[in-house]
């Protein structure tokens, strides 16, 4: 009798997987709100602890760290077991998250959300992957597929939530509110889930993830501080962005030589590969640049509360979730992409360009339109992002490639973000040199309510030099979105693979992702082979192989191969139908001579055996199939995920048949 690999979800078990499910939602939830959440709070964080030039670092350091550590995490949970670095991530997580709310100056914030990076980087990765050691991998694409919908919720909901949480505590609490919450999700975790998972040998290149972050830190840190706090021409921004550009080269030359590289150089051989990676920094760009920077002008040109300016970004938010949705569920449908990503491009710049003429009298309805027309565009181009990548390589690289992506948007923001507070700072304090003497005695501390303590025409110098600047800042991201439009341009098109095809909302809202392509071959097919289930999966596979077994009977008998412990009532509670079917079932099979009475219940016999196995292999050709250029050598590679997952769908229960699809 042949034990079914990897884990399967009995019925008994149900309701601790859906108490562990939830623990990684939660652990999700708080990382993906911790991308957006201080967007609102950034104005009074400003006036509390100082720093208005470096404002665009509390965001960039966290993208920046999460960046970096994101390519290590999914290899430590294989070296070390999933659940140890889950709960060290979360660790991790907690005590950056205390640290910033506890910050007195925006050095240390910046530092503090750098550490925060580092365990919000693990947590989003691991999550995914800890799924897999808890469900089957027939649900494994269900389960995943909500994970996508939560972080796309926490987009929207971040600025809220800050906003919130500013108007009625202390922007410290944005931090705080991580630590209950995270200790619950630790403790649950550390109770309910199971140390599982196959421990692998995989090569970690430490090497390459810190020269990448090291390189990225030193051009961002550059970029902002450029113009600010160092002259363009001084010794430290000349060495400083040097070293950055040194270390970007090292990190090519360890790349190419690496066992398991961060981004393997061959992949930009690959046209459409680079092509999308370049859409993808855009994307990344310009979405985390404005965000950081609406709030910004709805507290201080507009004089909303953190609330209200949380509320105004939301149409942003709803633009890039509808036409995410939107486009990767007709993308999947017609097989194509190109149309896409040239009509989001488009609409970025067009969006940019709407949103630099806002000025003080722009109305919260009049900006409304402008942030969603960006955000149709963004939403247009996202889901690019995955699908072209997942597309365009061999499925040895399918895993890399998909983890690729992602990098490239946490590229763009952490780039974006500093860019564009440098570009704001510097056009900030060149308009306000000698114009609002109050303003420079603030030293840096501004916030929306000490704005509007300055004497009129101060405050109202004060915001034409503020919307002057963000005004730039509109401008230079159109041109960057310009540079995106040109190249979706010659993105080249092609049709897209069935398991491409298979894309949820992890595709659409490019979550960060492990780059193990066997578990996301296995993600894929799970999905596409749920939507076979649902056709009578049973008895098509019978009456394929010749064999006249009615589909309960099928599934009786496989559970029996499985040595699953009668009495018969206990598997029809799994498929609520009559016990006395599913007796009646293993009775005849016990007719025909394929299972045996034992200990009470039954036994498979070697004919029941055989049948049971030929059902595997047929199921088995049938995902073969879902890779239809895939590679000899490539089938060889994935042939034990392939076998799991075909005897694991076998345990999917009998659909009843319905009137209508008798009809069919």
């Amino acid at each position: 009798m042949t034990a079914v690999a990897g884990p399967i979800e009995r019925e008994e078990q149900r309701p601790r997987v859906l108490v562990i499910f939830g623990g990684l939602m939660l652990v999700l939830l708080l990382a993906a709100l911790d991308q957006t959440i201080v967007a609102t709070a950034l104005p009074t964080i400003v006036g509390d602890l100082g720093g208005l030039a470096h404002l665009s670092w509390v965001v960039s350091a966290y993208l920046l760290a999460q960046t970096a550590v994101t390519p290590v995490y999914g290899k430590l949970g294989d070296l070390y077991g999933r659940k140890r670095i889950l709960q060290l991530a979360i660790v991790i997580f907690l005590a950056g998250s205390a640290l910033c709310g506890a910050a007195q100056d925006m050095s240390e914030l910046i530092a503090f959300r750098a550490i925060q990076g580092i365990g919000g980087g693990g947590l989003i990765v691991l999550t995914q992957a800890t799924v897999g050691d808890v469900v089957s991998p027939r649900e494994r694409g269900r389960y995943q597929g909500i994970f996508g919908a939560v972080f796309g919720v926490a987009s929207v909901a971040g600025p809220l939530l800050g906003g919130f949480f500013v108007d009625n505590l202390s922007w410290r609490w944005i931090f705080y509110i991580n630590l209950p919450l995270g200790a619950i999700a630790l403790v649950v975790l550390g109770a309910v889930l199971p140390a599982l998972g196959e421990v692998r040998q995989r090569e970690i290149d430490y090497l390459g993830s810190g020269l990448l972050g090291a390189g990225l830190s030193c051009i961002i840190l550059a970029t902002s501080l450029g113009g600010n706090s160092w002259a363009w021409d001084s010794a430290q921004l000349i060495v400083t962005a040097c070293s950055g550009v040194v270390l970007l080269v090292l990190f090519a030359f360890v790349e190419r030589r690496a066992a398991e590289p961060v981004l393997p150089l061959r992949l930009f051989r690959n046209r459409v590969f680079a092509r999308a990676g370049g859409i993808g920094l855009i994307v990344g760009f310009a979405l985390f640049g404005s965000a950081v920077f609406l709030p910004l002008y709805f507290q201080t040109v507009n004089g909303a509360s953190p609330t209200s300016s949380g509320l105004r970004t939301v149409p942003l938010m709803v633009g890039v979730l509808s036409t995410s949705i939107f486009s990767g569920q007709v993308i999947s449908r017609i097989g194509h992409y190109k149309p896409f990503p040239i009509v989001g491009t488009a609409l970025m710049v067009l969006g940019f360009i709407f949103l630099s003429g806002m000025g003080a009298g722009t109305s919260s309805l009049d900006a409304a339109w402008r942030l969603l027309v960006l955000g149709l565009g963004l939403g247009f181009v996202m889901q690019v992002l995955v699908l072209v990548a997942q597309n365009s390589v061999d499925y040895t690289d399918l895993g890399v490639a998909t983890s690729g992506a992602t990098l490239f948007r946490l590229i763009g923001g952490s780039i974006g973000t500093a860019v564009f507070g440098a570009i704001f700072s510097n056009r900030l304090t060149s308009e306000l040199h000698g114009a609002v003497a109050a303003a420079g005695q603030q030293q840096g501390r501004l916030s929306p309510a000490q704005l509007h303590q300055l004497p009129a025409a101060a405050r109202a110098m004060y915001v034409h030099a503020f919307t002057n600047a963000l005004g730039d800042v509109f401008l230079v991201a159109a041109g960057v979105a310009a540079l995106g439009f040109l190249i979706a341009l010659v993105l080249p098109d092609a049709q897209l693979r069935d398991t491409v095809q298979a894309a949820g909302p992890q595709e659409h809202f490019a979550m960060p992702r492990d780059d193990d392509t066997l578990a996301e071959i296995e993600r894929v097919l799970s999905v596409l082979a749920s939507r076979d289930v649902r056709r009578r999966l049973y008895e098509r596979l019978a009456r394929e192989n010749g064999i006249d077994l009615p589909a309960l009977e099928a599934w009786t008998l496989a559970r029996i191969h499985e040595g699953l412990p009668g009495p018969a009532s206990d598997l029809a509670t799994r498929i609520d139908v009559e016990p006395q079917r599913v007796a009646a079932a293993a009775d005849e099979l016990v007719r025909r001579g394929l299972v045996a009475p034992a200990d009470g219940w039954f036994a498979a016999t070697p004919s029941g055996d055989e049948l049971v196995e030929r059902l595997v292999n047929l199921r088995r050709e049938r995902l073969e199939q879902r890779l239809s250029d895939c590679t000899p050598e490539e089938r060889e590679q994935f042939a034990r995920t392939l076998s799991r997952l075909a005897r694991d769908l076998l345990a999917e229960p009998p659909r009843e048949p319905q009137p209508a699809a008798a009809a069919r």
